[in-house]
């Protein structure tokens, strides 16, 4: 089974967090996936920040993630499902930021399952399958 990171996952992992960390390793390199949309909202956070110890820090293990995990391309059918997701969410009267429904349409177009901390928030996306290695402990 593939595994497609939230960014609020993959930030748990570089703050350290032993549920998601374990979780992460205890799965193939090659089945945990970090979309681009993720890899781009990390990167403008790390941005934001002042330069300072604590930015070179999370800079660091940003990279490490980035050379472990395997990156989810922005492919066709992943707009196909962008595209789908958000008409659907839009008729239903639910607004979601576009970053979060890219996050998921990558999910969707890999027939993966999203690892996310927000279930209720992405779990308003129809067909959607969504973890949380925060809180399982069978992960």
């Amino acid at each position: 089974m593939k595994y497609v990171l939230d960014t609020n996952t993959l930030s748990f992992a570089m703050a350290g967090d032993p549920a998601v960390c374990e979780s992460i390793l205890s799965r193939s390199r090659t089945d945990v996936l970090l979309p681009q949309p993720v890899v781009a909202e990390v990167r403008y956070g790390l941005a934001r920040l002042r330069k300072s110890q604590s930015r070179e820090r999370l800079t660091r293990r940003f990279q490490v993630f980035l050379g472990e995990l395997a990156r989810a391309a922005w492919t066709d059918d992943v707009s196909r499902a962008f595209g789908s997701i958000k008409a659907e969410l839009e008729r239903a009267g639910v607004r979601l930021e576009d970053m979060d429904v890219a996050i998921a349409a990558h999910a969707l177009a890999l027939d993966a399952t999203l690892v996310s901390d927000n279930v209720a928030h992405m779990g308003r996306i129809p067909e959607l399958r969504i973890e949380n290695w925060r809180t399982r402990s069978d992960s």
